[in-house]
């Protein structure tokens, strides 16, 4: 079966790979960056705070969605075209349930609105339910359309709350034309994913596969975002003002070499050590460049994350850059550890969660620089330990080659694809 790929070799299919999913990446996280310092420029400081915080809420509850794409792309890179809709609708169906629960809570303790409590889960529903026309497209290998898809996906979870933020609507404004915009978008993604079918001999994906992932991919953006969450809990308004502009920077720095992820997890589920061993290399190197340039440039930095008025924070770049750096190489191990069904794959992330929580709230300094730090050290010993974690159940996998993937049922046909 073919991929958007250049037939005429694989080195060439991959270069085009790349460069569309980096472009699509650099629209992605362009808007993503935009909603924040378009807040800062529209909002007042508490409104900003509580944008930023809601975004975290989003990215968080939004997992699923990339949960979903993991698991399906995975799938079927290892077995073929299976079909996806009944995992989908589960997936859609637990997340709604678990924002209902969650959400009110969230509303009182961090001192949010409900109606931008409630426009926020409608969006979030909308781009977890994108996830399984991402994770088709990536799963097969159709980087040129996945990156289409990626472009789309971002400009309706994106765009709209940059139009709206343009025009004046504010926070709730923003929100609505954000949710709007994101459902709208669904059936552009169904459109582009045409023509993809459906192998009747492929195993099927299995629903807890995609509740591994998911809850993976929860761990590691919870622990990524718990600074910025409890920034909020326990500093006061101008100071978590500050600290929400910063975390444009960790973001920045995380997701900027997410090309990197998205075209090696194809590999990654076939077992290619080689692979990962290259994506470690060309993350930790992405990294390192975005943090000697917040250290050089850090009121630079600020100032373009969050106007001139921010500019004097400068010198807490770095310690976001830096927490971005490491928590882009977690989420390759976090991506390894799934594709190679790896038992308990989020478990360090959660610990580290936890320490930090405990941390912030009892011995850390109730400063920017404080709970920076402490995010700092937290991010290299969860970076740390799932290499680790990661390296030793490798080792075990290589003196146990036959190890049968969960998801397919004793009999059942496995087609695999070369890509």
């Amino acid at each position: 079966m073919g991929t958007d790929s250049d037939r005429r070799g694989p080195m060439a299919g991959l270069g085009r790979a790349g460069v569309a999913v980096t472009l699509a990446g650099v629209f992605v996280n362009g808007l993503a960056y935009v909603v924040p310092v378009l807040g800062a420029r529209h909002l007042d400081p508490a409104q900003l705070s509580a944008l930023a915080t809601l975004l975290a809420l989003g990215a968080i509850g939004g997992v699923a969605s990339t949960g979903l794409q993991i698991a399906v792309a995975v799938h079927r890179a290892r077995y073929g075209r299976a079909a996806t809709a009944r995992p989908t609708l589960l997936t859609v169906a637990v997340t709604a349930a678990l924002l209902a629960v969650t959400l009110p809570v969230a509303a009182g303790l961090l001192r949010l609105d409900a109606p931008a409590v409630l426009l926020l889960g409608v969006l979030t529903l909308a781009v977890v339910a994108a996830g399984r026309w991402l994770g088709e497209l990536q799963g097969d290998q159709r980087f040129l359309r996945l990156a289409g898809g990626m472009a789309l996906l971002a400009a309706g979870r994106y765009g709209g709350m940059v139009v709206g933020l343009s025009l004046g609507g504010g926070l709730n404004g923003s929100l609505l034309a954000g949710a709007v915009t994101s459902v709208l978008v669904l059936a552009l993604l169904v459109r582009l994913n045409r023509g993809a079918g459906i192998d009747p001999i492929a195993p099927s994906l299995a629903t807890r596969t995609v509740l591994t992932a998911s809850g993976a991919t929860l761990a590691m953006l919870v622990v990524s975002y718990a600074d910025l969450l409890l920034a909020r809990r326990f500093l006061p308004p101008d100071a978590s003002g500050v600290y929400a502009v910063g975390t444009v920077l960790t973001k920045g720095a995380l997701w900027a070499p997410q090309v990197v992820t998205v075209i090696a997890l194809p590999r990654l589920a076939k077992g290619d050590r080689r692979t990962l061993v290259t994506a470690l290399a060309l993350v930790a190197c992405a990294g390192a460049a975005l943090v000697l340039a917040s250290a050089v440039a850090g009121g630079l930095a600020f100032r373009l994350a969050g106007g001139p008025g921010y500019a004097a924070s400068g010198r807490y770049a770095a310690l976001f850059a830096g927490t971005g750096a490491l928590y882009a190489i977690v989420f390759i191990l976090v991506n390894a550890r799934v594709a190679g069904s790896h038992r308990w794959p989020a478990a360090p992330l959660w610990t580290s969660t936890v320490v930090f929580a405990v941390a912030v709230a009892t011995v850390v300094p109730r400063t920017v620089a404080g709970i920076a730090g402490a995010a700092l050290a937290t991010a290299a010993l969860t970076a740390v330990a799932t290499g680790l974690l990661t390296m030793a159940q490798e080792r075990r996998s290589r003196s146990n080659p036959t190890r049968t993937d969960p998801t397919v049922a004793p009999g059942a046909h496995v087609t695999v694809r070369d890509g």
